[in-house]
């Protein structure tokens, strides 16, 4: 996928999450694809969400708290980047397929 402004890929992020079947996913990458977040649906309201990047964590979270919880992360992972890629998982045995690196 093209790139994307950071601001509104937290928002489209969200709307692709609720109409993903579990368990499908979503990637966003910086520009370089060194760091990221990787956003998993277990269920319908449940969501495992991992950190790659300055810190490496996993945070399970409802649909509602996915906002807050991206912005937060973002501005640790990306606190520079004005664009960010986004992909889009059909599995998560996805996670493990490396990204052409620039």
């Amino acid at each position: 996928m093209a790139l994307i402004n950071i601001r509104s890929a937290i928002k489209q992020v969200q709307l692709i999450v609720r109409k993903l079947e579990p368990p499908q996913g979503v990637e966003i990458l910086t520009y370089k694809r060194n760091r990221g977040v990787t956003i998993i649906k277990i269920d319908e309201e449940n969501l495992s969400v991992q950190e790659r990047g300055y810190e490496e964590q996993s945070f399970q979270v409802s649909m509602d708290d996915l906002g807050k919880l991206l912005k937060t992360i973002a501005k640790r992972e990306f606190p520079r980047s004005r664009k960010v890629r986004v992909y889009q998982l059909d599995s998560p045995y996805c996670l493990g397929i490396k990204r052409k690196q620039i």
